[in-house]
């Protein structure tokens, strides 16, 4: 089955810079319908709103971390399927770890390009 490029993605970042070049490499990739939010419990309010098909979300923000936005994420029965995209600057093995443990399906390492950002996207939704 082919994945769906209209497909609502959620991308999940304190820093508007970074939010702001996520879906700039998403649109290169074919992309389009966007969401953002800038913290992991202004990410969980909007998928409790409308269901997303992926969600790209940044490790460390204030209040919510991403590592506590994927557990709330599993933990709830109607979100917990969402694949779920973890992006950080930090390539340490107990963080990748920690976070495939709480139930991440793939891991980006800042920076990174729209190259890989595809692979790691085909990976988890498959070819497109």
């Amino acid at each position: 089955m082919a994945v769906d490029k209209n497909m609502p993605i959620l991308i999940v970042d304190d820093y508007k810079t970074m939010l702001r070049i996520i879906a700039n490499l998403l649109k290169q990739i074919g992309f389009n319908n966007v969401d953002e939010a800038t913290d992991g419990s202004m990410a969980l309010g909007k998928m409790r709103e409308r269901a997303y098909g992926l969600v790209i979300s940044d490790w460390n923000m204030e209040p919510m971390t991403g590592l506590q936005l994927v557990k709330e994420i599993r933990a709830d029965e109607k979100l917990k399927a969402t694949p779920f995209i973890m992006v950080t600057a930090e390539s340490k093995t107990e963080n990748v770890v920690a976070a495939k443990q709480a139930g991440i399906n793939n891991y980006i390492v800042k920076p990174f390009n729209a190259e890989t950002l595809r692979k790691k996207l085909e990976a988890v939704i498959g070819a497109f």
